[in-house]
């Protein structure tokens, strides 16, 4: 059997912020591994750090943010098979090293593409800089060139004359096309999508997200997927990893999510997705309560309180991670009689 190749590997994640003189935990001991050439999605309700975990493994907190690990490990592999690597929980978060994989090796689509470009600069430049910044040699014609090659790959009609446009003059799905352009310029081998289609209609949505997936299959490139769409899940993941106030509740691959849902969480998450041929007034199923608040320090599972399944066990100390199958971990009381993993 052939060795996976681990192309990242996080342990023990936690990231702090300073507010008021406290220290308020978001993330919370999360652990997982991507496979090179695989997706994967991380899906949760807002607020239940998605974001904040990819942030902190690429480095790009703020000043008030403490992160701890076990180990955040990046390996860039040879054609050969052998892999170097780089801890990135070793770096600071704007140290030379960190730089120089941010680009060429890992690289962010964000949520908001009116966010992510600058309105005073033609979005051409904007697609070059990195590119530039990594190849100093590198001519301004020639990585323009790149450029236009790049946005005809990625299906935008006269590349030569967009790349003279500001973002302003470009639509929705087209701005959005420009920042995956940004991301992809430099070939990375990790492509990290932060909620890339959240400000886009339906069918500008089913656009980006196959653009992402036929990238990801002709490459062979690493996707992590942040969102909380869980119809995005199905057509783009290979791999699932559902986040509950912070900490990974359950992960398995696709199938094992979808076809056997174990945390009573992502349950209701799959129950709440609106499905085709629902019959006209069927209401659909809502999760009840809302989100704590994260400064309130809890024991136990975080879910407890909206959980229809909830014991006083459930209430009492670390919720380890259980074994439902080879692979697919779920931290619930429910499977207490399991293998702990984590």
């Amino acid at each position: 059997m052939e060795d996976k190749k681990i192309i990242l590997d996080v342990k023990n994640l936690n990231t702090s912020f300073k507010s008021d003189g406290k220290l308020i935990k978001i993330v919370k001991d999360v652990s997982f591994q991507l496979e090179k050439g695989r997706s994967l999605a991380i899906v949760g309700e807002s607020g239940c750090g998605k974001s904040v975990t990819v942030h902190s493994v690429t480095r790009l907190m703020a000043k008030n943010s403490v992160i701890s690990s076990d180990h955040v490990i990046y390996r860039k592999f040879n054609e050969d098979g052998t892999a170097k690597e780089y801890r990135i929980d070793k770096m600071s978060n704007y140290g030379k090293e960190m730089r120089s994989l941010r680009g060429p090796e890992i690289s962010m689509v964000f949520q908001d593409p009116m966010a992510s470009l600058n309105p005073v600069y033609r979005v051409g430049d904007q697609i070059i800089e990195g590119l530039l910044e990594h190849n100093p040699g590198m001519k301004k014609d020639d990585a323009m060139k790149m450029a236009i090659e790049l946005l005809k790959k990625l299906g935008i009609p006269a590349p030569e004359q967009r790349v003279k446009d500001y973002p302003h003059q470009l639509s929705g799905g087209m701005k959005q096309r420009i920042v995956i352009a940004i991301a992809l310029i430099c070939n990375p081998e990790l492509i990290i999508a932060d909620e890339p289609t959240t400000a886009l209609d339906v069918t500008i949505q089913a656009q980006i997200m196959e653009l992402l997936k036929k990238i990801q299959v002709e490459l062979n490139k690493s996707i992590i997927l942040i969102t909380h769409n869980m119809g995005l899940v199905t057509e783009m993941a290979d791999d699932v990893i559902v986040m509950y106030m912070g900490r990974i509740v359950e992960k398995g691959t696709l199938k094992d999510i979808f076809n056997a849902p174990s945390h009573p969480y992502t349950k209701m998450l799959l129950a709440s997705v609106p499905v085709l041929g629902m019959a006209q007034g069927q209401k659909l199923t809502t999760i009840p309560g809302s989100t704590p608040n994260p400064a309130d320090l809890t024991e136990g599972c975080e879910f407890a309180d909206r959980c229809p399944y909830c014991t006083d066990e459930c209430r009492k100390g670390r919720i380890p991670g259980y074994e439902v199958s080879e692979g697919h971990m779920v931290r619930c009381r429910k499977f207490a009689g399991n293998k702990e993993v984590d």
